[in-house]
């Protein structure tokens, strides 16, 4: 058994977005990725795609994952399948808390098919 105590968990950020990290490769799973996502408000990620289905469930705020896209907010979840592009956003005046959920071993990539490679956060 592996325990991640919050104080404990492995922290990143990309750009003003910053990543919690609870379960991983390197973080006690071989089979999934947790964490938990904080998006500051008005932010907007980079189109992007990944290899694995994501599972995002919103905890506070909300969230988009297209722009313009339907606001996800606290409670909701959204199931991206591998391969579709994603942008995630905020566009409400709050920062959003987000748990992500997938299975090790993604890749992302940016939009023309140019890998990015596993960030930190799901190795």
């Amino acid at each position: 058994m592996s325990i991640v105590r919050a104080a404990d968990a492995p922290r990143f950020e990309l750009g003003d977005t910053k990543f919690t990290v609870y379960s991983g490769p390197s973080h006690g799973s071989q089979e999934i990725c947790t964490w938990r996502l904080t998006v500051p408000a008005g932010t907007q990620s980079m189109p992007h795609t990944i290899d694995r289905d994501e599972v995002f469930m919103v905890l506070s705020g909300g969230i988009h994952l297209a722009p313009g896209g339907e606001v996800l907010g606290p409670g909701d979840a959204a199931v991206v399948p591998a391969g579709e592009k994603i942008e995630v956003g905020n566009p409400l005046n709050e920062p959003a808390e987000v748990y992500v959920a997938l299975r090790a071993g993604m890749t992302a990539y940016h939009t023309d098919g140019t890998p990015v490679g596993t960030p930190p956060w799901a190795a």
